[in-house]
């Protein structure tokens, strides 16, 4: 498992992930599957397909979750700060 790929579901982060955090965590995945931290100029667009499609797949992912108890905790948060 890649150490700096973290979780971008609730309750992990208190609200939905950005595409900054979900670009990078693509970006870490695809760096870690190709052995790559940046690719050779005839391997970029091939690298950045791969970061899209990943990225894309992680958007469909969260959008699909269904967490158990996100609703109360996020409910409970609100309550907590005010």
């Amino acid at each position: 498992m890649c150490r700096s790929i973290k979780t971008l579901r609730p309750p992990a982060i208190p609200e939905k992930a950005t595409e900054e955090e979900i670009r990078a965590a693509a970006l870490q995945y695809v760096r870690k599957v190709s052995g790559f931290r940046a690719p050779a100029a005839h391997n970029q667009e091939v690298f950045e397909a791969a970061v899209e499609a990943i990225a894309e797949a992680t958007r469909d992912l969260l959008d699909g979750l269904q967490v158990r108890g996100a609703t109360a905790t996020a409910a409970a948060t609100a309550s907590a700060a005010v």
